[in-house]
């Protein structure tokens, strides 16, 4: 076996130094409130199954009737062989539910983000960002060798005078949902910007779609904008649909230029079929009335973990969504902290650098309508138990 370069050693102990070093958990079982690490069992905090869609029964029936007629594999790129039946009706779906001329599926939202940005940037071509963007927008722009700036986070002015300083028209990107503050992008006036500077607007809506606004139509409902004021919309199925993949909805046009130009697409299997199925299925759930019902007791629970936790001496940032982050500061006291709750049944995941900015390592605390009241009571005498104890 060959040695192993001193310099992977060297940033290793590095990371390990500084509390940075991250290392892979097994779950021994499904994605549930309950989940098992190791032989215990304890109470997770920390997946983006927002809805509790991930085990639903009605999921697991339309990913294997799905299966049973179409198999498992896409066999090929979309644009080959491998776009079935499935992949089709959903692509029908969303840009109906959505209010878009068309859907293109791909394999991962880091994917489409690659492929949407990549295709769409140039060096003629810049891309503005906001500072705390998902890591997938900024390779986007890297990937395309195109010029990258990022504006002040959530400010509109900010991202108004970068954009009159950059001069040639380019793309305006988002989150819609911050994946790691959850506050949400001031999409409205951001779609104002773009418009007045000739700009392409695009939002990454992973964390928003499904849980916030009418029938769960994410970030864009809540700021009222439709396919014309936000041309690019990226949604993941790896949150709150309980699956895994991604799309992208735009124009008739702008999905003509990606399937010529986004590599990602091109050149990648397509999604299986039953996956395909099961997001079919986890889609008309979300916008049906049991979809509602658990958006309301997402909606209940969040109200109660900040009316709870907000009383306690930490900070707690503001966020009115299902991820509630708990500021801690160094990462080393981070980690305390998320030993602490695991010893009393608690599983929530430390957030470090460079995940997070220096000195804003942070218990991501993700709630879901999946967990039960007493959940939430559990999580907040826990959470005051351990967080009082720091001072």
């Amino acid at each position: 076996m060959p040695s192993t370069p001193a310099w992977v050693e060297a940033a290793l102990n590095e990371r390990r130094q500084q509390s940075l070093l991250r290392q892979t958990v097994t779950l021994a079982g499904p994605q549930a409130p309950s989940a098992t690490f190791g032989n215990r069992q304890y109470k997770a905090f920390c997946s983006n199954d927002y809805l509790g869609l991930a085990n639903h029964p009605v999921l697991i029936k339309g990913l294997n009737d799905a299966a049973e007629q179409y198999g498992v594999g896409g066999g090929s790129s979309h644009l080959v062989c491998g776009h079935l039946a499935p992949h089709q009706a959903l692509e029908e779906a969303l840009a109906e539910w959505l209010g878009y001329e068309r859907v293109m599926l791909f394999s991962t939202g880091y994917m489409a983000n690659l492929g949407v940005i990549s295709a769409l940037a140039a060096k003629d071509r810049p891309v503005a960002q906001d500072k705390l963007n998902h890591a997938s927008l900024l390779d986007g722009a890297v990937l395309a060798q195109a010029p990258l700036r990022r504006y002040l986070h959530c400010d509109v002015a900010s991202a108004d005078k970068l954009l009159a300083k950059l001069g040639s028209s380019g793309l305006l990107v988002t989150d819609g949902v911050f994946s790691m503050d959850g506050d949400l992008a001031p999409l409205a006036a951001l779609s104002s910007v773009a418009a007045k500077r000739d700009w392409l607007f695009m939002v990454d809506d992973a964390h928003g779609l499904g849980c916030v606004g009418t029938q769960g139509r994410g970030s864009l409902a809540l700021e009222g904008l439709n396919a014309d004021s936000l041309p690019i919309l990226v949604g993941t199925f790896g949150k709150a649909f309980g699956t895994s993949g991604a799309f992208v909805a735009t124009s008739h046009s702008i999905a003509d230029y990606l399937t010529q130009f986004a590599r990602p697409y091109v050149y990648t299997t397509a999604m299986s079929p039953a996956i395909a199925g099961a997001t079919l299925t986890a889609l008309n759930l979300i916008q049906s009335s049991e979809g509602q019902a658990r958006r309301e007791k997402l909606a209940r629970h969040i109200a109660y973990f900040r009316q709870r936790v907000g009383q306690l001496p930490v900070k707690l940032m503001a966020s009115n969504t299902a991820i509630q982050p708990i500021v801690i500061g160094e990462s080393h006291t981070a980690i305390k902290v998320s030993d602490a709750l695991k010893s009393l049944g608690i599983w929530c995941t430390a957030i470090r650098p460079p995940t997070v900015p220096v000195g804003s390592a942070r218990l991501r605390i993700t709630l879901s309508a999946s967990h039960t009241d007493d959940d939430l009571v559990f999580l907040c005498d826990s959470l005051e138990c351990v967080l009082t104890s720091l001072q």
